[in-house]
C-alpha cells in the first residue's frame, strides 16, 4: 500500500495550492503557495517545495522552506504573503524564482543555485530605465506570475488579473489595468523588460469577437511548449477550473483550447455546475510530462473554505492534434493506474464530496454557511502531529466518492467512523449505481469498525459511500478484504 500514488500527493498534513511542476534532473519537483491548516486568508506560510523521483511519484521528499516573507525588501515585518510563484532555470544556470507579494501589484525575483535550496532575493521587475513595473497607474496590475524560457533562450514573462470591471478593483489596483493576460520579454538578467507588457489573453467583458467567451482568464498563468505548440494554462473566470489555450508563438495568438479539469468535475460529461461533485473554489496549475505521461496539477479545497488547499494531479491526454480532452478527478492521480482492490485507505483520499443538497463553490470561510456539508479536515495542528486528516460531518444523503480501484476476490468491506449517526452506509459502484454493500452503523464518540459484505466484481470500479441516516458521522478510513 505505501508504494501507491493518491490524491492528494502529498502528506494530509500539508497545503501546497497554486502548483507548479517541473522536472529537473530525475526528480519531478513542485512549487507553489504555501496555506495554513484552517487558514483564514490566501497563502499564510512561508513557501516550500517538494519533490519526488521521477520512477516513483509516491515517494515524495519534503525539501524545506525555501524562501522567507521576510526576505523581500517590501516584506521585512513579513505582514505580507507570498502569492502563487513559478520557477525557471536560467541561462547562467542557476533557478531563478518568481512572485507577487500579497496584493502590491509588482513582480520580484528570488535566485538559487540548486532548484530547492535556499533562495535569496534577486529584484524585482523593472523597465531598462530602472522603473519597477507596477508601480505607475499607466502599468498593469502584476498577479500570478509565470515564467518561460523558450528553445532558442529567450525568457518570457507572464501575469494579469482578470476580476470584472468595477470601481471597488479600480481603487484597489490604483488605477493599474487588469484587462486579462500579458506577456513581457525579459533580458538575458531575468529581470529587466526588453519588451512588453502586450496582452494576449482577454477577461471577461473584454473578449467579445473571440472564442474565449464563457471561460475568458482571471488569474493564474502558466505556460509550457509542446512540440512547436505554446500552451498557456490559466485559470478562468469560473475559477474552478483550469483553461488552456494555443498559439505558435509564445506571446500572442492565443486560441482558446478547452477545459483541462475542474475541481468539480464540471462540464466533464456534460455536467453543470449545480451537479457538481466536490466542493469548489479558486484552481490553479499546469501540466508537465513525466516518463512520457503528461499529468496536470491543481489544487482541491479543505475545511470548508478556499483559504486551506491541497496539491493533486491526474492524467491528461495530448492528441495527435494537439487536443487536451477534460479530466475527471481521480483518488490515484500520479498511480501508474487504479489502486489496489484490497487493504486499508484513508477517507482523505476521496475524490467526490457533496451533501445530500449537492456541493458549492466556497465563497467564504464564514463555516456557517455550509453547517449542512461534509469537509475534509485533520484533528492535529501543525505538520508535527502529521494531520490525521479525515471526513467530517457526513450527514443523510453526503456521499464520499473514491476513483478508481481493480478488484480481484475481495468479499468484505469495513468502515471506520465515529458520531451519532444511526442508519447505514450505502457503498456503490457509482453514484446512483449498483448498491455493492449495506453496512449497519451505530452511534460511537471513539472511531468503530463496521462491516459488511461487498458484492463487487473483479475488475474496475468506483467506491462511492453514501449515509443514510439521522446525525452525523466523521469518517476515518475503509478496508477492503
Amino acid at each position: 500500500m505505501s508504494k501507491q500514488a493518491f490524491n492528494p500527493f502529498l502528506p494530509s498534513y500539508e497545503y501546497v495550492p497554486d502548483g507548479e511542476p517541473y522536472v529537473f534532473g530525475d526528480r519531478v519537483y513542485i512549487y507553489g503557495s504555501h496555506d495554513k491548516f484552517n487558514g483564514n486568508k490566501f497563502c499564510e506560510n512561508d513557501y516550500v517545495c517538494w519533490s519526488a523521483p521521477v520512477e516513483r511519484l509516491h515517494d515524495w521528499r519534503y525539501e524545506g522552506i525555501i524562501y522567507h516573507k521576510n526576505k523581500d525588501p517590501l516584506n521585512i515585518d513579513g505582514t505580507k504573503f507570498l502569492y502563487a510563484p513559478d520557477i525557471q532555470q536560467g541561462p547562467d544556470g542557476r533557478y531563478y524564482l518568481y512572485y507577487a507579494l500579497d496584493m502590491i501589484g509588482i513582480m520580484s525575483v528570488a535566485v538559487c543555485d540548486t532548484p530547492a535550496g535556499s533562495f535569496e532575493y534577486y529584484g524585482s521587475i523593472r523597465y531598462q530605465n530602472g522603473k519597477i513595473v507596477g508601480e505607475s497607474s499607466e502599468d498593469i496590475f502584476q498577479f500570478d506570475p509565470a515564467v518561460f524560457m523558450d528553445d532558442d533562450g529567450r525568457i518570457y514573462l507572464y501575469s494579469g488579473f482578470g476580476p470584472q470591471d468595477s470601481e471597488v478593483c479600480d481603487q484597489m489596483f490604483k488605477g493599474r489595468k487588469y484587462e486579462g493576460a500579458y506577456c513581457i520579454e525579459l533580458e538575458s538578467d531575468m529581470l529587466t523588460v526588453k519588451a512588453g507588457p502586450k496582452r494576449i489573453i482577454p477577461k471577461a467583458g473584454h473578449a467579445d469577437g473571440t472564442n474565449f467567451t464563457g471561460h475568458e482568464f482571471f488569474e493564474a498563468s502558466s505556460m509550457r511548449k509542446i512540440g512547436g505548440t505554446y500552451y498557456f494554462v490559466y485559470s478562468s473566470i469560473n475559477g474552478h477550473e483550469l483553461c488552456y489555450a494555443t498559439s505558435d508563438r509564445p506571446d500572442g495568438g492565443f486560441v482558446y483550447g478547452g477545459t483541462i479539469i475542474s475541481n468539480g468535475d464540471i462540464y466533464y460529461n456534460g455536467r453543470s455546475e449545480a451537479e457538481g461533485l466536490n466542493y469548489t473554489g479558486n484552481n490553479h496549475g499546469s501540466i508537465v510530462e513525466i516518463n512520457g505521461q503528461w499529468y496536470v496539477f491543481y489544487h482541491r479545497q479543505t475545511n470548508r473554505h478556499s483559504f486551506s488547499r491541497q496539491a493533486c494531479a491526474d492524467k491528461i491526454v495530448i492528441d495527435e492534434n494537439g487536443y487536451i480532452k477534460q479530466v475527471e478527478m481521480t483518488s490515484c492521480g500520479l498511480n501508474d493506474g487504479p489502486l489496489i482492490g484490497k487493504g486499508k485507505y484513508d477517507a482523505y483520499i476521496a475524490c467526490n464530496l457533496f451533501s445530500k443538497q449537492g456541493a458549492c463553490f466556497y465563497h467564504s470561510n464564514s463555516t456557517e454557511t455550509y453547517d449542512n456539508h461534509p469537509f475534509f479536515t485533520q484533528s492535529g495542528v501543525d505538520r508535527e502531529e502529521n494531520g490525521d486528516q479525515y471526513i467530517a460531518n457526513m450527514r443523510d444523503g453526503a456521499i464520499a466518492g473514491f476513483k478508481y480501484f481493480n478488484f480481484q476476490d475481495v468479499r468484505k468491506i469495513s468502515v471506520q467512523v465515529r458520531g451519532n449517526a444511526k442508519g447505514e452506509i450505502m457503498v456503490l459502484s457509482e453514484i446512483g449505481g449498483n448498491v455493492l454493500a449495506h453496512i449497519p452503523i451505530e452511534a460511537s464518540d471513539s472511531y468503530k469498525l463496521f462491516d459488511a459484505e461487498l458484492e463487487v466484481y473483479n475488475g474496475v470500479t468506483a467506491l462511492i459511500f453514501q449515509l443514510s441516516g439521522e446525525g452525523y458521522l466523521d469518517f476515518k478510513s475503509f478496508i477492503l478484504e
